[in-house]
């Protein structure tokens, strides 16, 4: 039996290890998608366009600008979720109260001299990997090796977690990814007359859309399921949680709900960023508090 667990616990950092080298080529395997389509959309396409005159001329000028703004929106999303920490647990952290009583295998908090906890509730959660105390919503990620806060995923796309402080920017590059990636194509095909270029730039383009829509169909159905698990304040990870609780504690509503994520600043919902009045009004977005159902406990 030992040697059957020390077997896995093996093949699973292996796993984890091939994951890590895994994002490496998928970063390098984005950015040859996003070369791609450049060529084909700008060079190939829109930019001689703009020499025809006419109305041609200026569905060029609107689809170029469009494509650059969201191009840009794309590229700074991506690497902000490449690059950005998804939230680490702070060095000594130690909970006000237990927001986590249901979960499993909870420990006393008398385990712990140096922790003061509620008498009333000294159910703590800890972290055996790591060894220290983890806050509300915080999971282990075993391909970044530590606690990350509020954790939605593991994405092997941008060698990251997907957490707290970074969720934000998936959503953004969702939607800009797939509106970039269709609307450019879908005018193009449904354009009149013949489509002119030599042989290999209309491989390109061909290249570029089959590239684009299959990454749109997919990202699509990534975007319908994110929007969802916004919508009901939840994570990938806390989805599979929820199957076992009648009612979810962080449920605030749909537009709370959304402000937990992007924030209540307007103008910043739609660039992933946060203002300086929202972070220090809303805890949720440190990652470290958050509010729930003030009925919940008495329910």
């Amino acid at each position: 039996m030992h040697r059957s667990g020390a077997t896995m616990a093996w093949n699973v950092f292996k796993f984890c290890t091939a994951l890590r080298g895994l994002g490496s080529i998928m970063i390098l395997l984005v950015l040859g998608v996003v070369g791609v389509t450049y060529y084909a959309v700008v060079i190939t396409n829109y930019v001689p366009s703009l020499y025809n005159g006419g109305f041609d001329s200026l569905i060029a000028v609107l689809v170029l600008i469009l494509f650059h703004a969201l191009l840009v929106m794309l590229l700074w999303s991506y690497f902000s979720v490449v690059f950005i920490d998804p939230g680490s647990v702070p060095p000594n952290w130690r909970p006000t109260i237990d927001e986590e009583r249901g979960e499993e295998d909870p420990l006393v908090g008398s385990e712990f001299s140096n922790v003061q906890c509620d008498p009333s509730n000294q159910r703590i959660r800890y972290c055996r990997k790591c060894n220290q105390l983890k806050p509300p919503r915080c999971h282990h990620c075993s391909v970044c090796g530590r606690c990350v806060l509020k954790m939605d995923h593991h994405c092997v796309w941008v060698v990251n977690c997907v957490g707290a402080l970074n969720y934000n920017f998936i959503l953004s590059l969702s939607t800009s990814l797939v509106t970039a990636s269709l609307l450019p194509h879908f005018i193009a095909f449904f354009s009149d007359g013949e489509i002119p270029g030599t042989p290999s730039s209309l491989a390109t383009t061909f290249l570029a859309f089959v590239l684009n829509l299959a990454f749109a169909l997919s990202v699509m159905g990534f975007l319908i399921m994110h929007i969802s698990l916004v919508a009901a304040n939840t994570t990938t990870i806390e989805a599979y949680e929820k199957k076992t609780t009648p009612k979810w504690r962080y449920d605030l509503g749909r537009r709370k709900n959304f402000e937990q994520v992007f924030g209540m600043d307007k103008k910043y919902w739609f660039i992933p960023a946060y203002s300086e009045e929202d972070v220090r009004r809303m805890p949720a977005l440190q990652g470290l508090e958050y509010p729930s159902k003030p009925d919940f406990d008495s329910q």
